[in-house]
């Protein structure tokens, strides 16, 4: 449920025959080669997923569905029983281990990557082929082209090596538009300008399974730290940013090839479903993605 949003805005429909942005991403990912996808989802809404997806994904696309519960941890970890916020998108992450076996794509269900990106995620991942190999990637984009008319967003604020490589990526919250400048609040408030070209993660990511390893050493870590605090989450940005500071793994950030959308808000949704109607007419989706 996005408390921003005001309601399950992962299956709100954008396109013209009810199909919600991760429909887009599901049918890039088929065409660019991808075998199988994994929803991650609260049990909870189960049944709304699996009416949307369960029947117009058979025969194109093998289907997973994976619960992230709050008692989902590390055997011998505990934590506060007032807890009820998910633990975070690296969590998130972490509980399909036991799912996914090969090199695998990590997105956002309510963020627009574009078919370029999806394209460059399998050429990266069969180019670097094997599920134990540290190599990763993520697409970059300039932050000025992720923001909100409506309000705050949260980025993971990049730096690079020649914007080739990730030197550091750190999860920022509170990040607007204010007038031609972009700011975010740091930890004691106060403001931070940022530069329109810098690079942000979007969460769409390439991984392999030599990932869930470093979550679960870091998702313990973080448990114990937090135990009494009902609101921290583990962001997958700090697990990545703590592998690359200690180079125990590589990221490669390829450049952006789409314009990314999203919804972050309820007034985002026309401009969302605006940018479907021209990609439709430029011929790059049809009318009934399943149709």
């Amino acid at each position: 449920m996005g408390s921003r949003y005001g309601s399950l805005k992962q299956i709100d429909a954008v396109g013209p025959s009810g199909e919600a942005i991760i429909d887009y991403s599901i049918y890039d990912a088929i065409r660019a080669g991808f075998e199988k996808v994994t929803f991650i989802i609260r049990r909870s809404i189960e049944n709304e997923f699996r009416e949307v997806f369960g029947d117009k994904l058979k025969g194109r696309i093998e289907t997973d569905f994976v619960f992230q519960e709050l008692d989902m941890v590390p055997e011998g970890i505990s934590y506060s029983p007032d807890r009820v916020k998910p633990w975070g998108t690296a969590h998130a992450i972490w509980v399909a281990k036991s799912f996914i076996r090969q090199p695998f794509v990590a997105i956002n269900a309510d963020d627009f990557y574009g078919a370029g990106s999806y394209q460059a995620m399998a050429d990266y991942l069969s180019a670097h082929n094997g599920s134990e190999n540290e190599k990763y990637c993520m697409m970059g984009y300039q932050i000025q082209h992720t923001l909100s008319d409506f309000g705050s967003v949260s980025r993971g604020i990049c730096d690079s090596a020649d914007n080739d490589f990730l030197k550091s990526v750190v999860e920022r919250t509170e990040i607007v538009r204010d007038g031609e400048k972009i700011h975010f609040l740091d930890e004691n408030g106060e403001k931070v300008e940022l530069k329109g070209d810098d690079l942000v993660s979007m969460n769409i990511w390439g991984f392999t399974p030599a990932v869930f390893e470093h979550i679960e050493s870091a998702f313990s870590e973080f448990i114990e730290i937090n135990a009494s605090n009902k609101k921290a989450e583990l962001y997958i940005p700090a697990v990545v940013n703590d592998l690359v500071s200690r180079n125990t793994a590589s990221v490669e950030i390829l450049p952006a090839l789409d314009q990314w959308f999203g919804v972050t808000y309820k007034e985002d949704k026309p401009l969302a479903v605006e940018y479907i109607k021209r990609l439709i007419e430029k011929g790059v989706y049809p009318d009934n993605l399943w149709g």
